[in-house]
C-alpha cells in the first residue's frame, strides 16, 4: 500500500495536463473492482453510499461519512477524493473543523459545494468564506489535499445559472481552491464557458449522456470526469431488474448476465481477472 503523501502529489499531478475519468466507488468492493481496471483515482459518492446504507442522499450522518472515507481511502493503492458534499456545517468555522477531520481519513481531495440542506444556495459572501475556511483548514495540516470548490448553480433552477456558476467559481479560486465543479447536464457551450471562467485552474465535469465521451470533454478542456451516484444506480438498476423479474414473472433470465462468481472470487483473491 503506497503511503498517503505519495497519494496525494499523484493526485494532484493528475490535474496537471490531460483529462481524467475519476469513478465513484461506494463500498470497499466496487473501489477494488475499479482499481483493477487500471482507473488512476476513485471518488466518493454521497449517494451512492447513502442508498448503500437505505436512506436518501445526504441522509448519512457525518460521523459514518467520515468512516467511510476511511475505508475507501484505505481499500486500494488509488488517491481518493471525498465528496463532502456541504461540509456538514453552515458556518465557516464548523466547515473548518469538519474539513480537518476529512483530511485525517486518509483522503488526496475533498469538494465543498455551496448548497444548503434546503437545496438553496448559501449567499455568495457566505459561499466564498467557507471555501477560504476549507482551504486555511487544509493548509494547516500541511496543504497536500486537493480543494475541489463546487457550485449547485445548475441544479436549484436559477433563472442565469451559468452567469451565477462563472461568478462563484471565480471567487472559488480566489478563495484558494484548487478544482472547479458545476454538476449537472451541461452542454459543450456552458462547457467552453466555465473551462474559460477558471482557466488554468482544472474544471471537473460530471458524465451525462449529453457528454458522450471523455474525449469529447477533453476537447473542451476538461480536466476530470466524475460519473457521481450512476455507477451504483446502475447497479441497483440491474438488481432490480433481476428481483423484479423473479417477484413478477416467477423466472430467472436476468440472471444469465451475472459477473460469473469464479470470477469475481479471484479477482478478490489474486487481483486478477480470468484470460
Amino acid at each position: 500500500m503506497s503511503d498517503i503523501a505519495s497519494r496525494r502529489r499523484a493526485f494532484r499531478a493528475l490535474h496537471e495536463s490531460g483529462c481524467f475519468v475519476i469513478p465513484n466507488p461506494w463500498d470497499v468492493g466496487s473501489a477494488r473492482l475499479l482499481a483493477g481496471l487500471g482507473f488512476k483515482a476513485l471518488a466518493t459518492t454521497s449517494g451512492g453510499f447513502a442508498f448503500s446504507r437505505g436512506v436518501p442522499d445526504g441522509a448519512v450522518p457525518l460521523d459514518e461519512v467520515l468512516v467511510h472515507f476511511r475505508e475507501i481511502a484505505g481499500a486500494t493503492d488509488l488517491p481518493v477524493n471525498a465528496d463532502f458534499q456541504g461540509a456538514y456545517a453552515d458556518e465557516p468555522e464548523g466547515v473548518a473543523a469538519n474539513v480537518r477531520s476529512c483530511v485525517a481519513t486518509g483522503v488526496s481531495g475533498l469538494s465543498v459545494e455551496d448548497m444548503k440542506p434546503d437545496h438553496s444556495l448559501y449567499d455568495f459572501d457566505v459561499a466564498v468564506e467557507r471555501v477560504r475556511a476549507a482551504r486555511s483548514a487544509i493548509d494547516a495540516a500541511g496543504g497536500d489535499v486537493l480543494l475541489t470548490a463546487r457550485t449547485e448553480s445548475f441544479v436549484v433552477g436559477l433563472a442565469d445559472p451559468l452567469r451565477e456558476a462563472c461568478r462563484r467559481l471565480e471567487a472559488f479560486a480566489d478563495a484558494g481552491a484548487d478544482v472547479f465543479f458545476a454538476p449537472g447536464a451541461l452542454d459543450g457551450n456552458v462547457i467552453s464557458e466555465l473551462v474559460a471562467a477558471i482557466s488554468p485552474k482544472p474544471l471537473n465535469v460530471m458524465a451525462t449522456p449529453k457528454n458522450r465521451s471523455v474525449a469529447e470533454l477533453a476537447a473542451l478542456g476538461v480536466r476530470r470526469i466524475s460519473v457521481a451516484s450512476a455507477l451504483a444506480r446502475v447497479a441497483l438498476r440491474g438488481f432490480l431488474t433481476a428481483a423484479r423479474e423473479i417477484s413478477d414473472k416467477g423466472t430467472f433470465d436476468a440472471f444469465a448476465t451475472a459477473e460469473p462468481a469464479g470470477d469475481l472470487n479471484r479477482f478478490f483473491a489474486k487481483g486478477e481477472w480470468r484470460k
